[in-house]
């Protein structure tokens, strides 16, 4: 079974639909046994970094995800959680990947929102991912490049578009919106 990360951050049902749609099995569940024994989970989420830790931490959830040994996949909040930290609201975040989640420098053209190309880098993530494909973005915020950095967009400046430590997968995209592209992305990670 695929657990899917209850926590009050939208977006949970078009991920669900994605999986489900890839004929996996999978739960929307804040049930913390339910999240230990799955055999993948996905931290999924839209909406404000503070709120969001301050419900994780309130459900014991931030100490569950960071003990996780399971293949894990954040998607567009999730990512900017299991950073260290966000300036969205001066939030003190997982810190699975140690890197900092800045706002886009004030501009017209935040949030960042549509299809983008990536550079990746070689992982089971992007297996059959090609030069001219895109994936689709809607974020102000971004997390720094990195050591972990497996994908970069530049987008008024270069960011990490996905990451990867360990179990822990990591994409500001959302490949739940992003067309056949992104459903191979997802189907990817489920068959890691």
């Amino acid at each position: 079974m695929i657990a899917i990360i209850k926590y009050n951050a939208g977006n949970i049902a078009s991920v669900k639909n994605a999986v489900e749609r890839l004929g996996y099995e999978c739960k929307v569940t804040d049930d913390i046994s339910e999240i230990r024994s799955a055999e993948k989970v996905i931290f999924p989420g839209v909406g404000e970094a503070g709120s969001a830790i301050t419900h994780l931490t309130n459900k014991g959830l931030d100490k569950i995800i960071q003990s996780l040994v399971q293949p894990t996949l954040g998607i567009c909040l999730g990512l900017q959680l299991m950073c260290r930290h966000s300036e969205e609201g001066n939030t003190q975040c997982l810190g699975i990947f140690d890197v900092e989640v800045k706002k886009f420098p004030s501009t017209d053209i935040v949030p960042h929102m549509g299809w983008n190309n990536l550079k990746v880098e070689e992982s089971p993530l992007f297996t059959g991912f090609g030069k001219q494909d895109t994936v689709y973005f809607v974020h102000s915020y971004y997390a720094e490049i990195c050591p972990e950095t497996i994908a970069r967009c530049e987008y008024i400046l270069p960011f990490s578009a996905a990451m990867q430590k360990n179990n822990f997968y990591a994409t500001q995209f959302h490949p739940e919106k992003s067309g056949d592209v992104g459903e191979n992305i997802l189907k990817n990670f489920l068959e890691l």
